[in-house]
């Protein structure tokens, strides 16, 4: 199959779970090309980037800039496109149906992306499900749409636009691919047709990530690890409140959080204020050979994820599934989708949200007690290559293209 992926950014290290689902659609022998919406804003790139030569099968998708720069790129691109897909490229300038969409030649400088043909369009986060079935409604060769949430684009996205601002989507989408069944609960409430929602998860390559049951020594100095974007809803702010709990308390730990972000000067500030600086530290944005040196070096990987102030939630970190996959325990929260991959007290422990008490105590008891680990890593790891194993999940999501591709033609 051909297939197109529409994305924001692209590549993202935030967001390694695109990553996987292309190359993995490579290994399967389709063709891929991603059609991004917006710059990449980051200097390091996933060493799969480079292996899959990916930069090669991006495109940005241009918008339109002065009004005389506008016109002459609108015109080369309509003489251009006008040879490939002639209907297309009219239609992209029909300002009766598409007003100033149109006007603006915006939906011409999309057109002029898609004047071949696709069999599928991938589209990730529901606001970019817009452009697919835009495409779709614009007579561009894109076969069935699919548009995968995650989730602040069925959080914040909603309340900034409104709940029914997916409507066309619903009606016009061939395919709705929540992450999990929170997500898929939430689009049902919604509007969304529930015959055409299939939950598919994100997932790893359980390969890359080598299983290796962990321990503490009486005497070793627990690492405990985070790698996350500095936002609210990771609620960075209270893993550090409880591990200088701990710390005050004479638990010998390190904690290093790996990542950065808008939060950064606050954070710092926090662990300034506590006292803490000599055992908690933010190590910035990491190459990824650097992430699983520390994430095979750690006793603890903590998530203690939570719903920010602005509605945003998480989907399910994927930095969860790599830590399970590795043999290394993990310590999260009741949060969104997260009860879906760590059972609490079998692959994991979970402790409700914005609780820095509750966390201090599951940490403390995680450390007292190395030897209730090992249960919990060989569940985790069984729970991640039979539910979050890219290679199956790709698999599955061939077939989900498939399927929209016999319901649309």
């Amino acid at each position: 199959m051909k297939i197109a992926f529409i994305v924001r950014s692209f590549p993202t290290l935030s967001e390694t779970f695109i990553l996987n689902q292309i190359t993995g659609l490579l290994d399967l022998r389709h063709s891929v090309d991603i059609f991004r919406t917006m710059p990449s804003e980051q200097t390091g790139t996933h060493p799969i980037v480079e292996e899959y030569d990916l930069l090669k099968r991006t495109m940005f998708i241009p918008r339109p800039t002065g009004r005389l720069e506008r016109v002459l790129r609108g015109l080369r691109i309509l003489l251009h496109g006008f040879f490939q897909n002639p209907i297309l490229m009219l239609r992209a300038l029909n300002v009766f149906k598409y007003g100033k969409q149109a006007a603006s030649l915006r939906h011409l400088y999309l057109a002029s992306c898609f004047t071949g043909s696709y069999d599928a369009v991938h589209c990730h986060f529901g606001m970019l499900g817009d452009i697919g079935v835009l495409l779709k409604d614009l007579g561009a060769r894109t076969g069935p749409v699919l548009t995968s949430f995650h989730g602040f684009d069925i959080t914040t996205h909603l309340q900034d636009h409104g709940s029914d601002c997916y409507g066309n989507l619903f009606e016009k989408g061939d395919r709705f691919l929540p992450i999990s069944e929170n997500w898929k609960r939430k689009l049902i409430n919604l509007g969304c047709p529930p015959e055409r929602i299939v939950v598919h998860r994100m997932a790893v390559d359980c390969d890359q990530f080598r299983y290796m049951p962990r321990s503490l020594a009486s005497g070793e100095t627990a690492e405990v690890l985070s790698v996350a974007r500095f936002v609210e809803k990771k609620g960075l702010e209270y893993a550090i409140a409880a591990v200088a709990a701990l710390l005050n308390r004479g638990v010998d730990l390190r904690y290093t959080i790996i990542g950065d972000g808008e939060l950064r000067s606050s954070l710092a500030g926090l662990i300034e204020k506590l006292g803490v600086g000599d055992r908690i530290r933010l190590a910035g944005w990491q190459p990824q050979d650097d992430v699983l040196h520390a994430m095979n070096t750690a006793h603890i990987l903590l998530a203690p994820s939570v719903t920010a102030a602005s509605g945003d939630q998480e989907g399910i970190p994927v930095v969860l599934m790599e830590a399970m996959a590795m043999g290394l325990p993990v310590l999260s929260t009741f949060h969104s989708g997260i009860p879906e991959l760590v059972e609490n007290g079998i692959s994991g422990i979970l402790v409700p949200p914005r609780n820095s008490k509750a966390l201090e105590d599951a940490l403390h008891s995680m450390i007292s007690d190395p030897t209730s680990w090992s249960a919990m890593e060989k569940a985790a790891r069984e729970r991640v290559e039979s539910d979050y194993n890219i290679k199956s999940q790709v698999r599955r999501l061939e077939l989900i293209y498939y399927d929209a591709s016999k319901d649309s033609s």
